[in-house]
């Protein structure tokens, strides 16, 4: 169990911090005069858990050099399996200056032992993200506290600094207390010199703790209570125990602040190559949309992806030619190279940052920083629409209407400064995967079957599949398919074939083989078969404790999925003899449940889809779904045969295309029925 995941931490503290001594060792060094040691909490006589947190103290400070950061804790290890804290990592950019240890002691049985005195932290120069293609320049100072013993105290602290030139003397972050803490006594401070007092905002469940010292806030907790958000609420409801500070007075200003940055690092000089390169995209492709096509494929494919964020290049890009002439660089310098050529073509384009992650649901309601986004892309204006240029993605990815990521909220970088701006989110159109089935049974039902499946997948899950089956022969994905799918289900996989479809913007994969399929004998020698991918789990119920703000919307996290399926019937058996479950089309809790089909040639047709329709609903629409759960069908999808059967009992009429009938790939296949008033 790590000491930040028990309590508190620290995050994004962006600044000019102080150096001095050598950049690369850890320095001792006494208590900053601003930092505060809580008296520690007297430990229970009947303590639970692995740990006891008789102190622990985080406090940022804030003057002329930018901010540091104290980290001071006083732990009782109760349980062996707590030990771990005593492997320390401290981590740091030199650019910023190297930490300064005060002190690291075991208490024992009422004696001090200073254990810097038997032994030092090693220093390790070392790239630890280069797997993720990620060059930072940090470095890492390792200690394993000797002798460490159940019932022991350790006590340390020490004071780190962060830098970012960019910055300059703005500073932004956040104070975060963990929702889950281990029992005891708990501080987060924040301090600031005269003229550097930012401005504050803070989660409710710290507004009732906050107090005001000299030049700064406290809050203090003893055995703070565990919180948890409300079950099933959207993502900004997870903000909790958060204080949040800022030198930006809005997000105009955070945008302005960083603007000059990309037009210096997009703007070429006269002998600039790329000059040349844009020349040549706008030669061979006449219209704007295929030339920012081209110039986004070029940065793509020509230019590596690897995160820069060496001697303060965190948020600095590097210009376009540096990148070009490296042939590599993270999300900023491609950036900045895209609009370089965009604007030598006569593109209208701006620098946009998002949160990659998913997390940005409620970022309207958040002081203005940049900590809060963690990549930028190119918007362009062409032919009167808005594209999306995301320069680290594999060159499939186009220009697009929208981000990949499922983005709400973004900030466009321009020098009169732009604000927050929403991008609402839409209803999928097309679903996010298909999964199609062809299952060849006429040879009889004892016999194996024919079988044909396609997944089609899209957005972030299809370029990572991209990039994995283009980076393989055909037959190592032959052998790596037959390796993990032959079983119970395939008797052998005869032949794959992978594509990704740029139009689409899907990959295709098709794995086509025989099988065994697993019909259920019942009385009087009928027989049943439950299709792959057809059935339904009844959704769970959405309640929350009776003392839960009923204002809290529940919600559901957008997702759209497809399967189809064609039974090809045994030739000995007729129409009249089969039937199949019902057809399907509820909708609870803003999620589409579909299935249709149909009976046509000798065989059977079955769609079934699942879309997400409304990513919230208020307590009243659950309370009201929450009683219709009973009576959803949650059957699965079977077809089955009857030797003594009259009269085919197979779907109303509808219309279901088979796998190889229609093209999957479209914007329009019929996965689901369209919303009532749609």
């Amino acid at each position: 169990m790590q000491l930040r995941v028990m309590a508190m931490a620290l995050v994004s503290m962006l600044a000019a911090g102080t150096a001095g001594a050598q950049a690369d060792q850890v320095r001792r060094g006494p208590l900053p005069a601003w930092a505060t040691r809580s008296e520690p909490m007297t430990v229970p006589a009947d303590p639970s858990g692995p740990v006891f947190i008789r102190r622990q103290d985080v406090e940022a400070h804030l003057d002329d050099q930018g901010q540091a950061q104290y980290l001071g804790y006083r732990v009782k290890i109760l349980q062996s399996n707590a030990l771990q804290i005593g492997n320390l990592a401290l981590t740091w950019d030199p650019a910023a200056g190297p930490p300064i240890v005060h002190g690291i002691t075991i208490i024992r049985d009422g004696q001090t032992i200073d254990v810097l005195k038997a032994t030092s932290f090693e220093i390790l120069r070392r790239e630890d993200k280069l797997e993720q293609a990620k060059l930072d320049g940090t470095l890492t100072a390792m200690l394993r506290v000797p002798d460490l013993r159940v019932g022991d105290e350790l006590e340390v602290e020490w004071t780190s600094f962060s830098k970012d030139p960019v910055m300059g003397t703005k500073a932004s972050g956040l104070l975060v207390m963990a929702q889950s803490p281990a029992p005891g006594r708990y501080h987060l401070g924040l301090r600031w010199a005269a003229g550097h007092k930012p401005r504050v905002q803070m989660t409710p469940d710290l507004t009732a703790a906050v107090k005001a010292a000299e030049n700064g806030l406290d809050w203090r907790f003893d055995n703070p209570a565990i919180l948890t958000p409300p079950k099933d609420a959207p993502p900004r409801y997870q903000w909790m125990r958060i204080a949040e500070y800022s030198d930006f007075a809005d997000w105009t200003s955070v945008s302005r602040h960083f603007a000059p940055l990309y037009l210096k690092a997009s703007t070429l000089p006269a002998t600039s190559p790329l000059k040349a390169e844009a020349v040549r995209i706008a030669a061979a492709h006449p219209a704007p949309l295929d030339r920012a096509a081209a110039a986004l494929k070029m940065v793509q494919q020509d230019v590596r992806y690897i995160y820069v964020g060496l001697n303060g290049g965190n948020l600095t890009p590097a210009t376009a030619d540096e990148t070009w002439q490296r042939r590599y660089g993270d999300c900023k310098g491609k950036t900045a190279l895209l609009l370089a050529l965009l604007r030598e073509m006569g593109i209208e384009a701006e620098p946009v940052i998002v949160n990659s992650s998913g997390s940005d649901d409620g970022f309207d309601q958040r002081l203005p920083g940049p900590q809060l986004f963690d990549h930028v892309l190119v918007r362009a204006q062409i032919d009167g629409r808005a594209y999306w240029l995301d320069g680290t993605l594999p060159a499939v990815a186009t220009p697009a209407a929208r981000p990949l990521f499922p983005v709400q909220w973004v900030l466009p970088l321009t020098p009169k400064g732009n604000g927050l701006e929403q991008l609402p989110w839409r209803m999928a159109q097309t679903p996010d995967e298909i999964t199609l089935f062809d299952l060849d049974a006429r040879a009889g039902f004892d016999k194996p079957a024919g079988m044909t499946m396609t997944t089609i997948v899209r957005g972030v899950t299809g370029l990572q599949q991209q990039m994995q089956f283009s980076a393989i022969t055909n037959g190592q994905l032959l052998e790596a398919l037959r390796q993990n799918m032959v079983g119970d289900f395939w008797q052998a996989v005869d032949s794959a074939t992978w594509r990704y479809d740029q139009k689409a913007q899907a990959s295709v994969l098709t794995i086509k083989g025989t099988g065994t399929i697993d019909w259920e004998n019942g009385t009087d020698g009928t027989k049943s078969l439950a299709l792959p991918g057809g059935g339904f789990s009844p959704p769970e119920r959405r309640s929350r404790g009776g003392d839960t703000r009923r204002d809290v919307p529940f919600y559901t996290k957008p997702e759209y999925d497809c399967y189809a399926t064609t039974l090809r019937l045994p030739a000995t058996t007729e129409a009249r003899q089969w039937s199949t479950t019902p057809g399907f089309d509820q909708r609870l809790f803003g999620r589409n449940y579909y299935r249709a089909w149909e009976m046509r040639g000798g065989t059977i047709r079955m769609i079934r889809g699942s879309r997400i329709e409304q990513t919230e609903i208020d307590a009243a629409a659950a309370e009201r779904d929450n009683a219709r759960i009973p009576a959803f069908d949650n059957s699965k999808a079977y077809v089955t045969y009857s030797p003594k059967g009259k009269k085919a009992d197979i779907g109303k009429g509808g219309n279901v295309p088979a796998p190889d009938e229609i093209d999957w790939t479209a914007d329009n296949v019929p996965c689901t029925a369209l919303p009532k008033g749609v």
